[in-house]
């Protein structure tokens, strides 16, 4: 097109075509609001602009209040188009509706090139006005050229296509898919699959799967049904979801290949691209987390639908159960994760969770000896089955099943189950590719829930250490009233913070809080060697900064790579005094019995393990009736926080301190602790009794 840019250029030049699609003139435009939105103002015959809409609020910048009244040639008309928009002005009011590209100044300054409609309209006065419809230039073009491809790939791809509304009748399809089912492409428009080609329940089934689910199904194999050998053709159906603007499921989009003759070789070139980019996605979807169900579950959605109908994710319980209880639960399998896409199969039977004795001398069991995949065959079926109800299953895998392969699950020379996928009859059963994809896949998961197997042994056995090394049990001591808390980051983590109170000669009371770097049965063990270290100081009355020089010792000597913070507090009920020292630890906080907080000044000193320093001891006071809070970094710091945000809301956790000293403490994690923690929290309240 023209450009209007050009000063000299004349009327014409920027005029268009009118549009074959006019504007409604009324309603809502819901496909211009997701596609292309239009901005529309209205300027009187004195060229001032009395309508201004949202629409152009957003493209343009100007707001309704800000530019009603306000002359439209002065605000939008950028200077070297002043005489062109006035020679398009004149021509709207002889009566002409005329279309236009012009650039249109945003009220930044900056110029937005726009497809604009120019129509004449009565003004408030009875003369001749305009109103302009405009859209953005790039967006008119992107529109144009999607739809342009959308009626290039309907009119010119060799592959049958169809576009299917959300009652899967068709809306549209190409003269390919016409050619490949016989029926001329009128005939298909608000029909069904089964209306056009009877026999073809299995693809609705499929679509209806794929719009529910709003998953992709690729490469559904359908073979028409006729008496002819000689006429029967093979399609590779691939299915879609067909979503809107905002995403909503609005139907299907369904993709068809005739595979019987010439076109096999390019379809299984493309299968095998298909297969990478799932051992790719696989990758990603599988082993997202150390829970061993939700591993085995990413198995199954991988599998399941676009390489198999079903999988069924099986565990020996003996590789899953302690040392000390394996032995008992020899032969016995437990299903942790399972997917029957076809309706027909009995639930009842399959449910997750289920234990099932592996048959002596079975298949099944040659297979976990052995630890090498199969394919079975409707006679093997039998044998397999052993739960209650077994003829009932054994009589629908023998009446829908076409094939089924067991694939071991073996990690690091150990079997720890087994994977059994499945076809039924109205897909093609697996071949070569199919099986060694699966195996690989099977493979790759065994990888991953032997790495869940172990991260739950080892964090049941880091908890075990860290409930034996930190007693959770607070003393009863002279001058203050004590509670505690550790809540770990997650479900699947442990980590190296604790705290205690130790009763010391003279009435007086150590506190300690520390945060060992890192997390599991290490940094559990290294936070027993600290906590142990420091009651044995404590009882030989070291003072506070000499506690921290030893601490700062015996982390060093763990290694170059271990480090820890720690708060070490001594309080002398009869003075009211707290002597402080810290390593690398965030500042207590005192809250007096009006609510008045206040953090320790002072520097925190460098983290243990860094290397001999000398540390600051400093002097709080905690008058009768006030609460002294020590707590470790993840209660006030999460990733992403300003660690004075996170101060700042614990001392609003603290301006009613007169409450039961429990209630205090649940109140406070509930109200600073974030929702999503990245760390382990441990926290330490002391409430200063009247003397």
């Amino acid at each position: 097109m023209t450009s209007a840019s050009h000063r000299d250029a004349d009327v014409h030049d920027a005029i268009g075509e009118m549009p074959d699609r006019r504007p409604s003139a009324a309603g809502h435009a819901g496909v211009f609001q997701d596609l292309l939105p239009l901005a529309l103002w209205v300027v009187d015959a004195d060229g001032l602009l009395v309508q201004w809409s949202l629409a152009a609020q957003d493209l343009l910048g100007h707001t309704p209040e800000q530019i009603v009244g306000q002359d439209a040639r002065r605000v939008l008309v950028p200077d070297d188009n002043r005489e062109l928009a006035d020679r398009l002005g004149r021509a709207v009011r002889t009566g002409a509706a005329v279309v236009a590209r012009l650039p249109v100044r945003h009220r930044d300054g900056t110029l937005v090139d726009m497809e604009m409609w120019h129509c004449p309209i009565a003004d408030a006065q009875g003369r001749t006005g305009v109103l302009a419809i405009a859209a953005e230039t790039s967006a008119v073009e992107r529109m144009r050229d999607a739809l342009a491809a959308l009626e290039g790939l309907f009119t010119q791809s060799p592959i049958g296509l169809a576009m299917l509304g959300p009652d899967l009748r068709f809306l549209r399809v190409n003269e390919a898919l016409a050619r490949m089912d016989g029926v001329p492409v009128a005939e298909h428009v608000g029909r069904t699959v089964t209306e056009v080609a009877p026999g073809a329940g299995s693809l609705e089934s499929v679509m209806r799967q794929v719009l529910d689910r709003g998953e992709a199904v690729v490469d559904f194999r359908h073979t028409s049904s006729t008496a002819d050998p000689e006429r029967q053709r093979t399609w590779s159906c691939s299915y879609a979801p067909l979503l809107g603007g905002s995403g909503q499921r609005m139907g299907v989009i369904a993709s068809l290949i005739d595979v019987t003759e010439g076109q096999r070789a390019h379809l299984e070139a493309e299968r095998a691209r298909q297969r990478l980019a799932l051992l790719a996605e696989a990758g990603t979807q599988m082993g997202s987390t150390l829970d061993l169900t939700q591993t085995a579950q990413e198995v199954v959605r991988v599998l399941v639908p676009r390489l198999a109908d079903s999988a069924d994710v099986q565990l020996l319980e003996e590789a899953m159960a302690p040392d000390e209880t394996a032995a008992s639960a020899h032969g016995v399998v437990r299903r942790v994760a399972a997917t029957f896409t076809d309706p027909a199969a009995p639930a009842d039977y399959l449910a997750v969770g289920m234990t099932l004795q592996v048959p002596p001398s079975s298949m099944y069991e040659r297979l976990i000896s052995a630890g090498r995949p199969m394919n079975l065959y409707l006679s093997d079926i039998g044998p397999l089955v052993t739960t209650p109800g077994a003829d009932r299953l054994r009589e629908y895998l023998r009446a829908r099943v076409g094939s089924a392969r067991l694939i071991p699950l073996v990690a690091r020379g150990t079997v720890l189950g087994a994977v059994a996928v499945t076809r039924t009859r109205d897909r093609e059963p697996f071949d070569d590719q199919d099986t060694l994809l699966i195996d690989e896949l099977v493979a790759r998961a065994a990888l991953n829930i032997d790495n869940a197997r172990m991260y739950s042994r080892e964090r049941d056995a880091a908890l075990t250490l860290q409930r034996s090394l930190m007693n959770p049990s607070l003393p009863t001591v002279s001058g203050l009233e004590l509670t505690g808390r550790y809540l770990p980051a997650g479900d699947h983590e442990v980590g190296g913070d604790w705290f205690d109170a130790i009763a010391l000669s003279g009435g007086r009371t150590a506190l300690v809080i520390g945060d060992v770097m890192g997390h599991g049965i290490h940094a559990a063990a290294v936070m027993g060697q600290l906590r142990t270290a420091v009651r044995t100081l404590a009882r030989r009355d070291t003072a506070p900064d000499d506690v921290l020089h030893a601490l700062d010792a015996a982390v060093a000597d763990l290694g170059d790579n271990e480090m820890a913070t720690c708060l070490y507090a001594v309080h002398d009920p009869d003075t009211g005094h707290c002597l402080i020292a810290r390593a690398g630890h965030p500042p207590p906080v005192v809250a007096d019995e009006r609510g008045t907080v206040a953090f320790l000044d002072g520097p925190a000193g460098p983290p243990l393990g860094v290397g001999r320093q000398d540390f600051e001891v400093q002097q709080m006071d905690l008058p009768p009736g006030s609460l002294l809070v020590i707590y470790t970094d993840g209660l006030i710091e999460t990733r992403g926080t300003d660690l004075d945000q996170g101060m700042r809301r614990l001392a609003q956790a603290l301006r009613h301190p007169g409450r039961p000293l429990e209630q205090v403490c649940d109140d406070l994690l509930a109200h600073v602790m974030p929702e999503a923690a990245d760390d382990d929290v441990a926290v330490l309240l002391a409430r200063a009794l009247p003397r």
